[in-house]
């Protein structure tokens, strides 16, 4: 029977996994919305309202599940982890408290608007509540990634009798690593939401919708990732920098490498061996890691032996280091081809368009890859020289833990299920909706003032 420490941290690895799919959309896809938006105020061309309409409710979906997974996140601060709120919980109390205020009063409010309010208020206070819903949505996650980096490299706090104390909001806040995750962060949920739009708007080609709206998603989408997956191979390049200055344990982990070496190689394959201390089936390039993480051939890289019982286990952070960096390839030739056919062809061929619905959810397998190299490189600490994990767990019997997670796990396995099925048919009814003839009269950026037999062909645009 597993212990409480190593099914609690399964739950928690099990709510973070879930909870993260959904905001991994919604911060980036709340800024194309902006965009569908803004473009139809600028052309008043009603197929970029299409646009926004349909991609408004896949928002609201979206975002209504990262709100109820994010509660229980909360709740386990407390019922899992009653050392992690004792111990540094005035550090993570208020940053935790900014986001919920964000979240649920910046974001919600102004997302009544959004959704509700399109015929009923004025076009530039609707554009308005669609900026403020996206800018609520960045400042969420900047909280989230403030603490989450705070953990991993603490400052600006004193102890005392055992307990953090604030010294210095901004040291906290914009601690050593905290530039290179949010900014890591916030390009990985731009690669999410651009191939989460691509792959839809493929879904709904392929079965037949003709329409202007879906292609203009679909270009939007891929011009996107086109653009974000360079920037992203850049950050990801200065934060394993970072990363190699202040947790060196981790990046040894992500590498591979047990033994302090001058002149590293960069392993492309291997299998670790925990018990051994070595890795098996071993495909390398002499020299090449010492010069990334160093930019010196001969440079020094410290191997997981120069962190006597300090470091996280091998094989999960080193293949999940390998996972993120081998999608975020796929994606980049994906993007890059699919950005060249569509110059070339004006047309996706239907080959394309399925690689397209393949890589629908393709950024969620390289941001949770990212995470669980970033939570499980951070063991055995939870906060980083602070506070050990193994002090912070809860005392409960391990039974009452399992029967919670397995509870949890039937739930999120349904409403992943649920999510998924309501996406692929809000995709096909959009299908059979007729679309708005550019050659409309303007409607002076308000859906009330089109002309009547306009105003008959947007009633049915609300069973889209």
């Amino acid at each position: 029977m597993l212990d409480t420490l190593i099914l609690s941290r399964i739950q928690f690895a099990a709510n973070i996994s879930f909870h993260i799919l959904f905001p991994t959309i919604t911060i980036a896809l709340a800024w194309i919305i902006v965009f569908f938006k803004l473009r139809y105020d600028q052309t008043n061309n009603p197929v970029w309202m299409r646009a926004y309409r349909f991609w408004v409710k896949v928002f609201a979906l979206t975002f209504a599940l990262g709100v109820v997974s994010g509660i229980t996140m909360s709740f386990q601060f407390g019922t899992n982890w009653p050392g992690y709120m004792a111990r540094v919980g005035n550090i993570a109390g208020p940053l935790l408290g900014y986001e919920v205020l964000t979240a649920f009063f910046l974001e919600a409010t102004f997302l009544g608007i959004m959704l509700f309010g399109i015929k009923r208020v004025p076009s530039k206070v609707h554009t308005f509540s669609a900026f403020v819903v996206a800018v609520g949505t960045t400042l969420s996650a900047f909280w989230i990634i403030a603490l989450n980096s705070w953990m991993q490299t603490p400052s600006g706090f004193e102890m005392r009798d055992g307990v953090a104390f604030p010294e210095s909001w901004l040291a906290i806040i914009f601690n050593a690593s905290f530039p290179y995750r949010l900014i890591h962060m916030l390009l990985a949920s731009g690669l999410t939401a651009a191939f989460f739009v691509a792959g839809i708007s493929a879904y709904r080609i392929l079965k037949g919708d003709t329409k202007r709206a879906p292609r203009l998603a679909l270009k939007t989408g891929l011009v996107l990732a086109a653009v974000f997956i360079p920037i992203q191979i850049f950050v990801g390049d200065l934060h394993g920098l970072n990363t190699f200055k202040y947790q060196p344990q981790k990046v040894a982990a992500m590498e591979g490498l047990w033994e302090t070496e001058k002149g590293a190689p960069l392993l492309l394959f291997a299998i670790p061996d925990g018990e051994k201390k070595t890795n098996h089936f071993e495909i390398a390039i002499p020299k090449m890691a010492s010069l990334i993480l160093t930019h010196d051939l001969n440079g020094e890289v410290k191997g997981i032996e120069a962190f006597p019982n300090d470091h996280p286990p091998v094989a999960p952070v080193f293949f999940a280091f390998r996972i993120m960096i081998g999608m975020g390839l796929l994606m980049l030739t994906v993007a890059w081809g699919g950005c060249y056919l569509l110059w070339r062809r004006k047309e996706l061929p239907r080959w394309a368009l399925k690689t397209l619905v393949a890589m629908t959810f393709a950024g969620w397998v390289a941001t949770l890859a990212g995470w669980y190299v970033t939570e499980i490189g951070r063991q055995p600490w939870l906060v980083t020289g602070v506070l050990k994990t193994a002090d912070a767990v809860t005392k409960i019997p391990p039974s009452h833990v399992g029967f919670s997670l397995t509870l949890y796990l039937t739930v999120y396995v349904i409403l992943l299920f649920a999510y998924i099925h309501t996406l692929k048919v809000m995709a096909l009814k959009s299908v059979k909706v007729e679309e708005f003839e550019t050659e409309e009269p303007r409607a002076g950026g308000n859906l009330t003032n089109l002309p009547k037999s306009t105003q008959e062909s947007s009633k049915g645009d609300s069973h889209e």
